[in-house]
């Protein structure tokens, strides 16, 4: 049974704008509604913008939609309805709400997304971020309601010649106040939207190899961060993915003020006491030691349990940092290796093409899941073979902004690996040997999805990932070919838990939405999605395209994870139910198979001299007669009854059978009318072969399709060539961008902070020395200088290749 709730009356609480009166309010299905017209979609004038990843709309998880309009620029808040008319639509009111910001955007939008209580909206794109409060102040103009916007990091991000691009930026899944950004300049940054718009809260500078020991310039370009779950230490992770597919983790990451579940923080704490400080190895114990007293100054409440007696269902962190040392950057987390005899895999694999473009973490019962993305079209899907501990690297002092009385306002630390190199872990290793000493879990690989997205020439494709909220085995892929359903069918921690002894299944891959046309794609790719649930099980999509075309679809939630089995041993049985079921049965076959035949006594000659008068001819007679009814005469009764009955279902199947004999006979007139025009099509089709094989055999006699192909060597070095062109290229003028962008910051810096630099000096603290800024510019120049040789050994490369081809036409 489903409960209607009066949507609108939530809408006119104090201090929200008041909505239409009900008798004006429309409910209409949510794809016909009048905002996803495509008479109210101007034209699309740039094209690769709207191929650009985007996602205008977002869900608040209960009754409100929101979405974007490019052309108006301004927020259409609509009330939904799930599951009514009937359960697989979706209705919605009209008219919408409309909600403008309170000053100008500067930037087009690109992606929106909504915190953990629905209270304030994220506007992010490519030149700019700002966050747009749905509720409090507000005042109406036109018949929309002006509501109060911020813009965050405005002097990192948005000053004038800024090279700082931002990549990234997600709500804190435990604070509605908090921000992660992540740029192009390699650092990761946490804002504090209740206390300051323009400072991070918490500065973290990624450094993932030491200074002049890069290989390649990818493996130092970030591009996709995720937070982690309510499990374990994952809660206080952050995932880092950078261009060659790496991926880096910083653990513990915690925003000032956000809050926790008692029970994970005190599970984590028992664990460290339990698996660390008791363990004979002294580097965990030391481990341990730090990450206990992390948990006890970050959460006071840990300590003073047995003394307040009573437990709290949710804490908050308090401000903290080790003041003698940082976060290390743990990783890059490599395969799980299988055997003795191999050696430390890397993490990218052999399938997997182009460059790392999004990563998503997925926590699905107790296993942690990370997929990453690449820009040839696959997925990597890995899952974590070992639980996250925290790590630090001592001797590294964070950077500290406190105010007059002592207290942490804000921190910076550089964040590198630990020095040594990482022992590989292996499938037959026992956990004790493992547990806090600082190695980064291995991953466990799963499958490789090829999504089969169309090729491209240069950037490739762009891929967004989201996971959906009431069954977490699904992922959704939104791309340039439309939308993808990938159900994970295998998860090794869940399935040993459960007891089962599951194989290793693939995972299934389901086409939802196609926006191309073969292997062309369309110029309307959708820029919008969002994924709908309820409390009843069922779960619902919406799609939209660039023309502002809404899609709503119900997706099948249930026996997707069930395995399709199949009774080898009684196959032939399953084989012929289904043929006893298709041919009734008309007549019993107790008769087709006749009368029963009656052994009648063999007759002495006594009874032969016997007269039928007699008392013993009497008693042999009717003893005869009995035996006839019995077995003739009933059988002749049930005869005719069982023809009488089925005379109607006799009629009625030879009807049918004359009607699709007549249908029959219709389709093959048409056959015949069509023979004619098929003959002529056949002749043409020959007529054309022919054509074709002429101008092939003058094709053939050209020096073009002579050429010997390429070697294996030919071909490896084109590959690394055509990588470099692709990936690095671009990765090298994004860390001069950076490093320039940087320089600046610290050349122009304003003199403003002059007084934050004596008040650093009286505390200890050195400022940037003009060394340092001198070493930033022989940096500097060593790249463009490595960058200049790098594209002339290219342009030498290409002009012997292209000497090569035409030397052996």
């Amino acid at each position: 049974m489903r409960y209607n709730f009066d949507l609108q009356a939530t809408e006119a609480e104090p201090g929200r704008s008041p909505t239409p009166q009900r008798d004006e309010v429309e409910w209409v299905l949510l794809q016909n509604h009048p905002v996803f017209s495509s008479s109210a979609a101007g034209p699309v004038h740039d094209l690769t913008a709207a191929r650009a990843p985007r996602n205008l709309l977002a869900w608040d998880g209960a009754s409100r939609l929101y979405f974007w309009d490019s052309d108006k620029l301004c927020l259409h808040r609509i009330s939904i309805r799930l599951g009514e008319p009937d359960p697989t639509s979706v209705i919605a009111s009209s008219p919408s709400k409309v909600l403008q910001t309170d000053v100008k955007l500067d930037f087009a939008v690109h992606k929106i997304s909504i915190n953990r209580n629905g209270s304030a909206l994220l506007l992010s794109g490519s030149g700019g971020l700002c966050v747009l409060y749905l509720y409090g102040r507000a005042s109406n103009k036109d018949n929309a309601t002006i509501c109060r916007t911020v813009t965050v990091g405005s002097q990192i991000y948005l000053r004038e010649n800024n090279l700082i691009r931002i990549l990234q930026v997600s709500w804190h899944p435990n604070s509605d106040t908090h921000l992660g950004i992540l740029s192009s300049d390699s650092v990761f940054r946490i804002f504090d939207l209740s206390s300051d718009l323009i400072q991070p809260e918490q500065e973290y500078y990624l450094q993932p190899v030491q200074p002049g020991r890069s290989r390649n310039a990818t493996s130092i370009c970030p591009v996709d961060f995720s937070f982690g779950s309510e499990h374990l230490w994952d809660s206080f992770s952050v995932f880092i993915l950078f261009n060659d597919g790496s991926i880096y983790i910083l653990c513990p990451v915690v925003p000032f003020g956000s809050a926790y579940k008692w029970e994970s923080i005190v599970e984590i704490h028992n664990d460290a006491q339990t698996f660390g400080l008791k363990s004979a190895n002294s580097v965990a114990v030391s481990n341990s030691n730090l990450a206990i007293s992390w948990l006890e100054a970050t959460f006071p409440a840990i300590t003073n349990q047995e003394t307040e007696g009573s437990d709290p269902y949710v804490i908050k962190a308090h401000p903290y940092a080790i003041f003698d040392a940082s976060l290390s950057l743990q990783g890059p987390l490599r395969k799980v290796c299988r055997g003795e005899d191999e050696e430390d895999l890397a993490f990218r694999g052999a399938e997997c093409e182009g460059g790392a473009v999004s990563l998503l973490y997925n926590l699905v019962v107790k296993d942690s899941i990370l997929v990453t993305a690449w820009s040839g079209g696959q997925l990597q899907i890995d899952a974590m073979a070992d639980e996250i501990q925290p790590l630090w690297n001592a001797g590294s002092p964070p950077r500290l902004r406190v105010d007059s009385h002592d207290h942490i306002l804000g921190l910076a630390m550089i964040c590198e690996p630990t020095p040594g190199k990482l022992s590989p872990v292996k499938l037959d290793q026992p956990l004790d040997s493992t547990l806090w000493l600082g190695l980064p879990p291995p991953l466990l690989r799963l499958a490789i999805v090829d999504l089969a997205l169309p090729r491209k020439a240069k950037s490739g494709s762009l891929i967004m990932m989201f996971t959906d909220p009431l069954m977490p085995e699904r992922i959704y892929t939104l791309h340039d070919g439309g939308l993808d359903s990938i159900v994970l069918h295998y998860l090794p921690f869940t399935s040993q838990i459960s007891g089962k002894n599951e194989t290793m299944r693939t995972p299934s891959v389901h086409p939802v939405l196609s926006t191309c046309q073969g292997e062309v794609p369309s110029q309307s790719p959708l820029s919008g999605f969002v994924s709908l649930s309820d409390s009843f099980g069922c779960s619902w999509i919406v799609g939209l395209t660039v023309s502002r075309e809404c899609i709503v679809l119900e997706m099948k939630t249930w026996n997707l994870l069930l395995p399709h089995q199949v009774d080898t041993e009684n196959k032939s049985l399953c084989l012929e139910e289904p043929k006893e079921k298709d041919m009734p049965d008309l007549i019993s076959k107790e008769l087709l198979v006749g009368p029963k035949v009656v052994l009648l006594p063999q007759s002495s000659p006594s009874l032969r001299s016997l007269s039928a008068d007699s008392i013993e001819g009497r008693s042999m007679l009717h003893e005869y007669f009995r035996s006839f009814h019995e077995n003739y005469a009933e059988y002749a009764y049930k005869v005719y009854f069982e023809l009488k009955h089925h005379g109607p279902i006799l009629k009625r199947i030879i009807d049918d059978q004359h009607a699709r004999l007549g249908n029959a006979q219709q389709r093959l007139s048409q056959v015949e009318e069509k023979q004619s025009k098929l003959e002529d099509r056949i002749v043409r089709a020959n007529q054309m072969q022919n054509l074709l094989e002429e101008r092939l055999k003058c094709l053939r006699d050209l020096p073009g399709p002579h050429k010997k192909p390429l070697s294996r060597a030919e071909r490896e070095f084109k590959s690394e060539l055509d990588h470099f062109s692709v990936v690095e290229l671009g990765a090298l003028h994004s860390s001069i961008n950076a490093v320039t962008a940087r320089l600046k910051r610290h050349t122009q810096s304003p003199k403003g902070n002059a007084s934050n630099q004596r008040r650093l000096i009286a505390r200890g603290k050195d400022p940037v020395q003009e060394t340092q800024v001198s070493q930033l510019k022989s940096s500097l120049e060593k790249l463009s200088l490595l960058n200049s040789e790098n594209s002339k050994k290219v342009k030498l490369v290409e002009s012997a290749l292209k000497s090569q081809e035409t030397g052996r036409c």
